[in-house]
């Protein structure tokens, strides 16, 4: 059907209505994935710390284009209006931005948010030694710049390592890894083509050095032992995950050290640049 012509004298121009992209035929061909990956292997990764001045902690995750930054502020003391607590409480945020969804409405978007800031919460919570923040209150926020699938795993990473860098006792880093059942095969760190045509979709977040779960979500379905296997996998790749965010870390203090030596061992310029690590399979 031909779109309306524009009414004389109209500035709007005739609406055209927006047509889905296809989606490919195949995504894998003889264990080879359409972006050049095998079944196991993530995007390439980049991440880093310190990016955000004015935050007591701050990263940046980039799994190719999905790219994700997350900043954490305080303790500050709670509102009344949550009573007394020995342990302190994780406030976390999570938005998205403009022309990060492609899809929905101003409403569907606030609803991807909440169920996304839900997600990040209990993923970090077990991880965070609250007792040691009493009538506290650590505010993390996470902004999704570019939605290029597994958003939750790589916002939990990101949000960890902001955590990390405020100087939060944590009681391990908490890395995240998602995987598809694409026709059978599991995929390990799926892009959003991959997620759209999965039969199975499981999410996971952990502890690896503590060897504990934070976050399982599972969805769609599963032939037998195939979420076996997908749990092993993404376990694999959260413990590969945590070495990364773990050189991250290494090399931002080691660039904090030059600076402290560079100023005198003042201290001054101690609030720099991050350390940023890539990881490529």
């Amino acid at each position: 059907m031909a779109a309306a012509p524009a009414t004389a004298g109209s500035s709007k121009p005739a609406s055209v209505p927006l047509q889905p992209l296809p989606r490919p035929a195949t995504l894998v061909a003889d264990g080879t994935r359409l972006d050049g990956r095998g079944l196991e292997e993530f995007r390439t990764v980049f991440l880093d710390t310190r990016v955000i001045s004015r935050a007591a902690g701050s990263a940046y995750a980039e799994f190719n284009s999905t790219k994700v930054m997350a900043a954490v502020y305080g303790p500050r003391q709670g509102e009344r209006r949550f009573g007394f607590s020995d342990t302190g409480r994780l406030n976390v945020e999570a938005c998205f931005t403009s022309f990060a969804r492609r899809e929905g409405g101003r409403q569907a978007q606030r609803a991807a948010e909440k169920e996304l800031a839900s997600c990040l919460a209990a993923a970090l919570e077990p991880s965070v030694d609250l007792g040691k923040l009493p009538k506290s209150v650590l505010d993390v926020y996470v902004m999704v710049l570019e939605a290029g699938g597994s958003e939750a795993a790589v916002a939990a990473t990101a949000a960890s390592l902001a955590l990390a860098d405020a100087g939060v006792e944590l009681f391990d880093l908490v890395a995240a890894c998602s995987v598809s059942d694409v026709s059978g095969q599991l995929l390990l760190d799926p892009s959003a083509a991959e997620a759209a045509q999965q039969r199975g979709g499981l999410l996971l977040a952990a502890m690896p050095s503590l060897g504990e779960v934070t976050q399982l979500q599972m969805s769609g379905d599963w032939a037998p032992g195939a979420a076996r296997d997908a749990l092993e996998l993404a376990l694999g790749g959260c413990a590969q995950l945590r070495a990364g965010m773990r050189d991250t870390l290494l090399a931002a203090e080691a660039a904090r050290q030059q600076q402290r030596r560079r100023d005198g061992g003042d201290g001054g310029g101690g609030g720099g640049g991050g350390g940023a690590a890539a990881m490529q399979e």
